[in-house]
C-alpha cells in the first residue's frame, strides 16, 4: 500500500512506520519540521531515522497547502492520521479549541481529495486517556483537556468520513513503553537504576495499561491491514494490564536479569488520586509474531546503550 503517514516523529509514530516497511508498504512520513529543528534530543534522532523506513517530506502539516498538494500526486490507499496538537499538553490551560483546529486543518477538503484520487480509507490515532474510551473507573471521561481535544478530533472526523464516503478506522493507544520513548515513567526507572538509586513510585495503585511498543505497532500493522473501505472500525490492543506498583516490579526483574542492575523500587504510599483508578484497554492483541522476551532484551539494549557512559 502506498500509506501517508502524519505525526511521524513522535514515539508511537516512528515505531508504526517502521513496522509498515517491514510489511512492504511505501511510507510517505510527514514531519512538521526539518530533523535538526526538533528541540529535544530523542525527536531528533527519531526523525533522522526515519530515513531507512520511509521517504520524508518536512515541514508539512496536516491540511496546509504543501500537504494539499501531496494529495494531488493521488495513488493513496490509506491515510494514516497520527498527529495531534501537544503544545502544553499537560496544562489545565491547554487550548482544546487551537488543538482540534489543527488536528483537523481542511479536513472536508482534504477527505474530497483523498476520494477524488480513490483513496477510502482513514486511520486515526486515538488515546484511552480520552472520554468514553477503554474500560476503567471515574466515568470515563477525559483525563485532560488534551484527552478532550483527542475525542473532539475524532468526532470531526467521523462525520466528515461518513459524509464523504471513506472508511474511517480508530487505533486507540495505552500507555506505550520502548526505545526512543520520552523521558517519562519508564525512562525515569531506568536513569535512576543505572545510577544505582532506588526509584520511587508514587501512584503505585492506579491501574493502567503499558504496551511494549514492538507489540503495539504490530497490532497497528494488523489493524491497518483489515481497515474497510466504508463504515467505523476500532481497536484498542491492551498490554501490561496491572497497577503501577506491579508494572514496576515486573520491569525491575526484566532488568535484573538482562543488566544486573540491582533495580531498587520503593513504592510509597499513595496519596494523590487526582486522576481514575483505572483506565485500559480491551483488546487482547493476537500476533503469533510478536517476541516478548526480544523485546525486553531490545529494551535493555537501548538503555544500556544511552545510559551506561552517564547520558540523559
Amino acid at each position: 500500500m502506498k500509506i501517508l503517514f502524519t505525526g511521524a516523529s513522535s514515539f508511537t509514530g516512528f515505531w508504526f512506520i517502521r513496522e509498515l516497511a517491514s510489511q512492504g508498504h511505501a511510507v510517505i512520513a510527514i514531519l512538521r519540521k526539518a530533523p535538526e529543528e526538533y528541540p529535544d534530543d530523542v525527536r531528533r534522532v527519531r526523525a533522522r531515522l526515519l530515513k531507512d523506513s520511509a521517504k520524508r517530506i518536512e515541514t508539512c502539516t496536516f491540511g496546509d497547502e504543501r500537504f494539499m498538494a501531496l494529495l494531488d500526486e493521488g495513488g493513496w490507499d490509506v491515510l494514516c492520521h497520527h498527529a495531534a496538537d501537544v503544545t502544553n499538553y499537560k496544562s489545565p490551560d491547554f487550548n482544546v479549541t487551537a488543538a482540534v483546529e489543527n488536528n483537523t486543518r481542511n479536513l472536508s477538503a482534504v477527505l474530497g481529495k483523498l476520494k477524488t484520487s480513490g483513496c477510502r480509507r482513514v486511520v486515526v490515532t486515538g488515546s484511552v486517556f480520552e472520554n468514553d474510551e477503554g474500560a476503567g473507573s471515574g466515568g470515563l471521561n477525559a483525563f485532560s483537556p488534551y484527552g478532550l481535544s483527542k475525542a473532539l478530533t475524532w468526532q470531526m472526523f467521523r462525520y466528515y468520513s461518513d459524509r464523504a464516503g471513506i472508511g474511517l478506522g480508530k487505533f486507540v493507544i495505552p500507555n506505550p513503553f520502548g526505545p526512543y520513548e520520552e523521558p517519562r515513567f519508564t525512562a525515569y526507572l531506568m536513569k535512576n537504576w543505572f545510577a544505582g538509586k532506588c526509584a520511587a513510585v508514587n501512584t503505585p495503585v492506579y491501574v493502567r495499561d503499558n504496551i511494549h511498543v514492538s507489540l503495539l505497532a504490530k497490532c497497528y500493522g494488523q489493524f491497518l491491514a483489515v481497515t474497510p473501505q466504508s463504515g467505523i472500525s476500532k481497536m484498542g490492543p491492551c498490554g501490561y494490564v496491572e497497577s503501577q506498583g506491579a508494572f514496576t516490579l515486573r520491569l525491575a526483574s526484566e532488568m535484573r536479569k538482562r543488566l544486573g542492575l540491582a533495580c531498587e523500587v520503593e513504592l510509597k504510599q499513595q496519596t494523590d488520586f487526582s486522576e481514575p483508578h483505572m483506565r485500559i484497554n480491551t483488546d487482547i492483541p493476537a500476533i503469533a509474531e510478536w517476541d516478548e522476551t526480544a523485546s525486553w532484551d531490545e529494551f535493555a539494549r537501548y538503555y544500556s546503550s544511552i545510559l551506561k557512559s552517564g547520558g540523559n
